[in-house]
């Protein structure tokens, strides 16, 4: 190993270790031990810290042993590098993120409102620090299911803004996440973006995680908490911890500019992960082991360090050819088109819009065509309106009636896909904008019809042969065809409501999680969808048609065990096959007897509260107290990882309202609290169900946080409105 990258990685170390430790003492002079100190909303406290020694820091108090940990890792300032070796440096990355993670820490404590921490919105000139857990889990699904394949961190800046956009956008068409710190020569990557006019933030997925090199073990701290909440790694353990990482994690570190002795430190750190440095600059490279790995790349240029970065770690890309004129990928999804930079607004309740697939006879459909049937965007001035239909017509052999709405769903963030392009909502409720900017590279209405045709081929031609759109925008035909395509709806959405567990022999796994939780399975039912809320059981068939080796596979129920608690002997030995036998059974209907294990992508958590003979459910975006006396974060950290944990169980929200969630504890009856915001999101559909069960007014009884966030708060107000769980069988 190179004496350069030993004596940097070493002297950088205790830089940052001496950073922290002064502002750890001044912290102390200032503050009382007992001072809360941490990172917001995470049940993680400080991530690195606690998944590789097991310590938890929740206090000022709790910094000391950190800090005695930092010194017994720390090799002796002066050294001689032949006698630190790869274990010292190794060693001397991990006391650097141990003592960025405090500076970082203290920065909360010391500087309230530094970091925004927003992840719905796109941001400028705001760092947004430390990821909370909502936002793990909610881009925790991305990374599960493939649409995000791993992460880039980048240090410092491009020469100049034109190659950092450059770099942004191949890391963007690659799917990649891009956390963004440090700086080089006074200047940063997401100072340069934002110059260029580039959105960041979570749904652009180019974030701005903070200014300094100590920012950049937020990173590590997402890393961490992956592998806590998705894999199940026990805290202290670092040797899983590290190995999970490097087979699990796809990420890597592209410096740019200057490597300061701090970013060797750094960059050592991130080498325990498995995370290989790619640098712009002349620095030393490093290789190691047999068959060769390499650790430290150096002298790349910008047009190939995304491909050679991509290379090292392992990660193949596909980068999809659609044929438009803008950058496209699903890191575009979360763009906003706003005020001046509309170019045209269609729907939103602006003008009529809406969008419907539907099947053909194979004569009928010419492949490929894309007709606009009305005003094309360059017809009309900038700011304009006007009504669209888009209809996508298909046929094919393998084509069912059943598949036309999941198609269908797949035009909303298809056309989301297109920079510059904002798509919001589906069916008849559908908002579309086109961007001044998408407009001058040349996007027009036609390519809507082009990607959609591109991608349902490439992504569905397993299901279908031959597919058209046409693209109308002409009120009066956009409003028939929107009549047409209502009834379509009403008629679907009867069908797919009909559908029951007891009348449907095979069921579907989803095994997309176990890519982050070995031993999760999710096997998905008509009445009861994934925990994740991604995939209904016609989802699952669908994916099955299309991949018949994919995650999504049929499960024969077989012989019912248990009708109430919903058990199956085909799913049982499913379940234990595909756990690797960690998990030998579940059921589907209990949160009391063995139920259904969890991966940590779920979208609610229900827990039973035994004061009041009830259960409450709280959804990932809750971020305050429950009456369980946790947090959804708590929650997760609880039952994540692929194991049952009674009297807690994962769902998604639209389960809530299906007809056997709970059943075996008396279904919906049995809800006692749950956030405002989810009472106000499912509204329509449960109070359907509640009709149907006799008590049109139970909403209105179930508890929220304006009532009480303890058992003990809401019990008065379940007894005064009456609530059905008050006077059930006891629960326990």
């Amino acid at each position: 190993m190179s004496r350069i990258i030993i004596t940097g990685a070493v002297r950088g170390a205790w830089k940052i270790f001496k950073t922290a430790e002064t502002a750890w003492r001044q912290a102390a002079a200032d503050h009382f031990e007992n001072t809360p100190i941490g990172f917001p909303n995470t049940a993680y406290y400080l991530p690195v810290i606690y998944a590789v020694t097991g310590m938890k820091v929740e206090m000022l108090k709790d910094i000391a042993p950190v800090i005695d940990r930092c010194h017994a890792l720390l090799p002796a300032p002066n050294a001689e590098p032949d006698s630190v070796g790869l274990a010292g440096v190794l060693d001397a990355g991990m006391a650097a993120l141990f003592a960025a993670e405090i500076i970082e820490a203290l920065r909360y404590l010391n500087t309230p409102g530094f970091y925004t921490g927003m992840e719905t919105q796109v941001v400028e000139n705001l760092w947004m620090g430390a990821a909370d857990d909502v936002i793990l889990r909610k881009r925790g699904v991305e990374f599960v299911d493939g649409s995000a394949p791993g992460f880039a961190v980048i240090l410092g800046a491009a020469a100049d803004d034109q190659a950092a956009v450059r770099i942004a956008t191949e890391l963007q068409q690659r799917n990649l996440y891009v956390f963004m710190s440090a700086s080089h020569h006074g200047d940063r990557f997401s100072e340069q973006l934002e110059r260029s006019g580039i959105q960041v933030g979570w749904p652009t997925r180019l974030v701005p995680f903070g200014p300094d090199i100590s920012s950049s073990v937020f990173a590590l701290g997402f890393a961490s908490r992956v592998a806590l909440s998705f894999g199940n790694i026990t805290p202290g353990d670092q040797r899983q911890l590290f190995s999970y990482s490097k087979e699990r994690i796809a990420a890597f570190v592209i410096a740019l500019g200057e490597v300061t002795n701090e970013w060797y430190a750094v960059a050592a750190g991130a080498l325990n992960f498995g995370f290989p440095v790619i640098a712009d600059t002349s620095i030393p490279s490093l290789t190691l082991g047999e068959p060769p790995v390499e650790l430290i790349v150096s002298g790349v240029p910008y047009e190939k360090i995304v491909s050679r970065a991509t290379e090292v770690r392992g990660l193949k890309v596909v980068v999809s050819e659609v044929p438009v004129p803008v950058a496209y990928g699903p890191a575009f999804e979360g763009e906003r088109v706003r005020g001046e930079d509309i170019y045209l607004e269609c729907g939103g309740g602006r003008t009529p819009m809406v969008e419907w697939v539907t099947s053909k006879p194979m004569e009928a459909i010419q492949d490929g065509l894309v007709e606009v049937i009305g005003p094309e965007i360059t017809d009309v001035p900038p700011g304009s309106r006007l009504p669209m239909a888009i209809v996508v017509e298909v046929a094919g052999r393998q084509m069912e009636e059943d598949y036309e709405p999941i198609l269908e769903r797949q035009v909303h963030h298809l056309i989301n896909y297109a920079q510059g392009v904002m798509h919001i909502g589906q069916r008849d409720i559908a908002w579309l904008r086109i961007g001044k900017g998408a407009f001058e590279k040349g996007f027009r209405l036609e390519h809507i019809g082009k990607l959609l045709h591109a991608k349902l081929h490439q992504d569905f031609g397993r299901i279908f042969d031959k597919l058209q759109v046409k693209i109308f925008t002409i009120e009066g035909d956009v409003t028939n065809i929107a009549s047409k395509a209502k009834e379509v709806y009403a008629n679907r959405d009867a069908r797919i409501e009909g559908m029951t567990d007891e009348t449907t022999d095979t069921f579907y796994s989803c095994l997309l999680c176990q890519s982050f939780a070995p031993s999760h399975v999710c096997v998905v039912s008509p009445e009861r969808t994934g925990l994740c809320g991604s995939y209904n059981w016609m989802d699952c068939k669908a994916s099955f048609e299309i991949s018949p080796t994919g995650p999504n596979q049929p499960v024969p129920k077989g012989e019912t065990i248990d009708a109430r608690t919903g058990q199956w002997k085909g799913v049982n030995e499913f379940v234990f096959k595909a756990s690797r036998g960690k998990v030998d059974h579940y059921n589907f209907y209990s949160i009391l007897i063995d139920p259904m294990t969890a991966c940590g992508c779920m979208e609610c958590i229900a827990a039973i509260l035994p004061l009041c003979n009830g259960v409450m459910t709280v959804n990932r975006e809750f971020a305050n107290m429950t009456p369980s006396g946790m947090k959804f974060t708590t929650l997760a950290g609880t039952i994540g990882g692929g194991v049952t944990t009674p009297g807690f169980v994962g769902h998604s929200k639209y389960n809530i309202t299906q007809r056997k969630f709970l059943a075996a504890e008396g279904g919906i009856k049995r809800l006692v609290w749950m956030p405002r915001s989810l009472k106000e999101e499912i509204a329509d559909r449960f109070n359907e169900r509640a009709i149907e069960i006799g008590i049109p007014d139970l909403l209105d009884r179930i508890a929220d946080e304006s009532v009480g966030t303890t058992e003990e708060d809401i019990l008065a107000f379940l007894t005064e409105k009456n609530h059905p769980a008050i006077t059930m069988e006891p629960l326990l």
